[in-house]
């Protein structure tokens, strides 16, 4: 069932040759926790889907049942193992001209979660992509974690593999930006441990547990202690981390300039060529290094 617009047709897309209008996808988010924060578009788009795309049929019954909503459409399972096959099938129903609702268990839709392949296939067919905005673990650990906020990045869950994650984490330990994962609480512990070995046991971050939920809690502190404390709690449900980003490097000083052309001069190396090179790897002005080291302030 697809909504009439203000000039009678229906909500959809372009029409094709034939007249037949292709269909919506709908990108609709779901609580994380308490099933009050559900968006009001979010009822009326799964009242009214032709097709419910479900990463779990089961929640989302339940999630009906807690908005009170009967669903009038078909619903089907779609999720990590049958992406491939059903992604075919819910584009077929797409260009025929059915509005199509994708929810997963929690959060947006493609976010570490089944939807990618989706909307990708959607764009490609010429279909119409579109969203219920709805809550994220990630902004939501984001914006409650005390951690900078202007700039982050989203990284999803660490690979399983120890040897794997070990290098994955090494290729960010020079991240600037704030960092989000998702990790599973059976392996907090190891993973909380592994990135205080790779980003250093000081380094601020913050485990945010069943966020919205009753037993909500965000413990904050160093990778250190917080690796300490997920290995002596087990702490339960669903786990979002945020890392504060390194800090960026000390800018050199003339002063370390002049030592590195010493160095390089004694090595053999022309007092000019030093100089110059010297500069333009610690990205300081030719002049005030050249200045530095012919001329040297005297000391009173």
């Amino acid at each position: 069932m697809r909504r009439p617009t203000a000039a009678g047709c229906e909500d959809g897309g372009v029409g094709d040759e034939a007249g037949r209008e292709s269909g919506v996808l709908v990108l609709a988010g779901t609580p994380i926790g308490d099933v009050g924060d559900a968006p009001p578009g979010l009822a009326r788009e799964l009242a009214e889907a032709d097709v419910i795309a479900a990463e779990d049929t089961r929640r989302l019954h339940r999630l009906l049942s807690s908005l009170g909503v009967r669903a009038s459409g078909r619903v089907v399972s779609y999720f990590e193992g049958n992406e491939d096959t059903r992604t075919g099938d819910l584009i077929t129903a797409l260009t025929e001209g059915r509005r199509v609702v994708l929810v997963t268990d929690a959060g947006m839709p493609s976010v570490s979660d089944p939807g990618y392949r989706l909307v990708d296939a959607a764009v490609q067919a010429g279909v119409r992509v579109t969203a219920v905005p709805g809550p994220s673990a990630v902004l939501t650990a984001l914006a409650v974690s005390g951690l900078p906020v202007d700039r982050f990045s989203f990284e999803g869950f660490p690979p399983r593999r120890s040897g794997e994650r070990d290098r994955w984490l090494a290729a960010l330990s020079a991240e600037r930006r704030t960092m989000i994962f998702f990790e599973s609480r059976h392996r907090l512990a190891a993973t909380l441990r592994a990135m205080s070995e790779a980003f250093g046991e000081q380094r601020r971050a913050a485990v945010c547990r069943e966020l919205t939920k009753t037993h909500e809690e965000v413990r904050r502190g160093e990778l250190g202690e917080l690796a300490t404390w997920a290995a002596e709690n087990e702490p339960l449900g669903e786990i979002t981390l945020v890392v504060a980003g390194a800090e960026a490097p000390a800018k050199p000083t003339i002063e370390q300039a002049v030592a590195v052309v010493a160095e390089r001069v004694a090595a053999g190396a022309s007092r000019r060529d030093a100089i110059a090179e010297v500069a333009r790897e610690l990205g300081l002005p030719k002049r005030a290094v050249y200045a530095a080291v012919v001329d040297p302030p005297h000391s009173a």
